[in-house]
């Protein structure tokens, strides 16, 4: 068994790791900056969002408040016919 001696890295060798590890320096860079302005964008939705959650619940509430007003008007409406007929019923005896 003979072995063959590893031979140790040429100045070539180092420079191509070098270029190879710069340039992949530069795409991580290049995504970074990427996934920043993405974070921005989805921070300035969010914020957009939150404004129509805000408007929906507002209009939600005054949705439900005028419901709550139609039904009290309704009972409102059919005691007092209620208590009229009754009256007129007692009275014309």
């Amino acid at each position: 068994m003979t072995s063959t001696p590893k031979q140790e890295p040429t100045l070539s060798d180092v420079i191509e790791k070098l270029d190879k590890l710069s340039t992949n320096v530069d795409k991580l860079s290049t995504d970074v900056d990427k996934l920043s302005t993405d974070v921005d964008k989805l921070s300035t939705d969010v914020d957009k969002l939150s404004t129509h959650v805000e408007k929906f619940n507002d209009r939600f509430s005054n949705y439900q408040q005028a419901t709550q007003w139609v039904v009290q008007l309704a009972f409102t409406l059919i005691a007092s016919a209620t208590i009229t007929i009754i009256i007129s019923s007692v009275l014309r005896r």
